[in-house]
């Protein structure tokens, strides 16, 4: 056996390779990117589904989620999957509170330095 009869079988693995570095890969990383968002999705929370609905979520069950769309506030029950990204996240009183601390404390700061 010579080495030009294992030619096409390197040339064929080398293109798997290529392949799923550039194509599988990568699209994997962003399906559990979405699967992380869709399952940390909280009450509060502004979405986009996929079929273009906007709305704020007012419930969230296992698999299902409530949203409010419109000035009408209409209600929409749809899954999880549904969702297609997040706008805005709402931050828990606690995240707000941190926030608002460590705002207060740089200010103070700023003031001890003008001093």
């Amino acid at each position: 056996m010579n080495a030009q009869q294992f030619q096409p079988l390197f040339l064929t693995i080398g293109f798997l390779a290529i392949f799923y570095f550039l194509v599988i890969r990568p699209q994997k990383k962003k399906e559990a990117q979405i699967n992380e968002m869709r399952s940390n999705l909280r009450v509060g929370d502004e979405v986009i589904t996929i079929g273009g609905i906007r709305g704020k979520i007012i419930k969230a069950k296992d698999d299902y989620i409530t949203i409010e769309v419109g000035s009408a506030k209409t209600k929409l029950e749809m899954t999880r999957w549904a969702v297609g990204s997040v706008v805005m996240k709402n931050e828990s009183k606690s995240k707000k509170e941190e926030k608002a601390k460590d705002d207060s404390n740089e200010s103070e700061e700023k003031k001890e330095d003008d001093k």
